[in-house]
């Protein structure tokens, strides 16, 4: 019972289901945000060339308008082009046209606007953007007429104004967003914090059966999935309690039966074979009393039978002790106790010295608490004489408010911590009895360095007629 270890187990990492949620929210809608923004920044790169093409093309038609009207005779050719209707047509600021004539003069261009402010967006972005659309690409656009290519239109958007405009746009989107998502958390959050309520509810109550309240039983709930999950916990605690119930039930009997076998067996014992073992050594007695006038070759046999007699008489005594302990029906189970105890002291020669110390009157507790109590102080201190090499051994009983507690306790070898999974014979014999007389069994490490062993009994046990 001393030498118990048990398997290392590494908790598993365990997350807040709330915190969970809002960091799934939150990934997600960091996830949408940037599907989004590259969304809306392709759009915008989309639309600035949208812009130029149409922009060169309308002036390439006003081009070829102007050339119809020359060949009509409503225009003159020395104002070909008409830079006046390039200035009508680009409404775009910072966008510049140029027309570069196929004849290889000199090309004209016209500009609008001015650049966008130096601080208007952050460095990174402006970076980013002319990395990733490369702002500012020229739009050419032939001006045919009769089959004819007179020029080139070449449109060039301006950068500047096309990175302000995309920045302005990303950034009403990222503010949107950042307030849907922080909307969105705390509804979540708040919502998620209302349904799992129950759930710290249903965690103390598993903490109180697990603690051996098995009369504790969970509410209703309003949601059905925590309502059925409550009745399915309810259902199986009632099980258990009619089990642990059945088995005190069933441990009581057993014990009491055994008591009674012990008993008798104890009695027809003491009566027969106690008694045929005084007769012989009377009758040896009496025969090496006699060979010592007639017969003296005699005399050392009779002394063996009475020797040998004596020698079963002892076993007998130790047999009788073990099935059942005169002293507690005879004598009451605080001198059965102090026998005990007194025993073991003898026998441990001085290495071990054992005390004990009643407080009460265990003498008027009812059957069959006192056969046990002294049945698991007696393998208590056998323990300790076999496995703790204890110096000193302290039993204390202790009766009060309706309640008996027994506390064995030395200052030996404890073993490693923890004791409740133990599985030696002698505490799974303390564990059935004290389980069916109602009582509670716990191992700890004692004050003084050994083991300390507390049992609490009720004083009226938990009863059960034999069948």
């Amino acid at each position: 019972m001393r030498s118990i270890t048990r398997p290392n187990l590494n908790p598993s990492l365990t997350m807040n289901l709330k915190f969970h949620l809002l960091s799934r929210i939150v990934l997600i809608g960091l996830i949408c945000l940037v599907a989004t923004a590259t969304w809306v920044l392709h759009q915008a790169d989309r639309a600035s060339r949208d812009q130029a093409r149409a922009t060169a093309d309308s002036i390439g038609r006003q081009l070829e308008m102007q050339l119809l009207r020359i060949n009509a005779g409503f225009d003159l050719a020395t104002r070909f082009p008409d830079q006046g209707l390039w200035q009508q047509i680009n409404t775009i600021s910072g966008t510049c046209v140029r027309f570069m004539p196929a004849s290889g003069d000199q090309a004209r261009t016209v500009c609008s606007g001015g650049k966008a402010p130096a601080r208007n967006r952050p460095e990174w972005f402006e970076n980013f953007y002319r990395w990733a659309f490369a702002p500012g690409a020229e739009t050419k656009r032939p001006v045919v007429f009769h089959g004819r290519v007179y020029g080139t239109v070449v449109v060039t958007p301006g950068a500047d104004m096309e990175i302000a405009d995309a920045w302005q746009q990303l950034r009403g989107l990222m503010g949107l967003s950042a307030s849907t998502v922080l909307a969105l958390c705390l509804l979540v959050y708040g919502t998620v914090s209302r349904a799992l309520r129950p759930a710290r509810i249903i965690v103390a109550g598993l903490e109180s059966m697990r603690n051996g309240d098995l009369s504790a039983r969970l509410p209703a709930f309003e949601l059905t999935e925590w309502q059925r999950t409550g009745q399915a916990i309810n259902q199986l605690a009632s099980r258990q309690q009619q089990l642990l119930a059945e088995r005190r039930e069933l441990a009581l009997k057993l014990m009491t039966v055994q008591e009674e076998e012990r008993r008798y067996l104890a009695r027809e014992l003491h009566d027969e074979f106690g008694q045929c073992l005084a007769a012989i050594n009377a009758v040896a007695v009496s025969i090496t009393q006699t060979a010592e006038q007639d017969c003296p070759a005699l005399v050392p046999e009779g002394e063996n039978i009475a020797r040998i007699t004596g020698h079963m008489m002892a076993l007998l005594r130790g047999m009788l002790l073990r099935l059942r302990p005169m002293a507690v029906d005879e004598l009451g189970l605080s001198a059965a106790l102090n026998s005990l105890v007194a025993g073991w002291n003898a026998r441990s020669g001085g290495k071990t010295h054992y005390r004990l110390t009643i407080d009460g009157d265990p003498d008027r507790l009812p059957e069959p608490v006192p056969a046990n109590i002294f049945r698991i102080i007696q393998e208590c201190l056998t323990n300790i004489a076999k496995h703790s090499t204890a110096a000193n051994a302290q039993v204390t009983l202790t009766q009060s408010d309706g309640l008996v507690e027994l506390r064995v306790d030395d200052d030996g070898s404890a073993g490693n911590p923890p004791y409740e999974d133990a599985a030696g014979i002698g505490l799974l014999g303390m564990r059935e009895r004290v389980t069916a007389l109602g009582g509670q069994l716990t191992l700890a490490p004692s004050p003084s360095g050994g083991l300390m062993i507390r049992a609490w009994l009720p004083v009226q046990p938990v009863t059960g007629a034999l069948a």
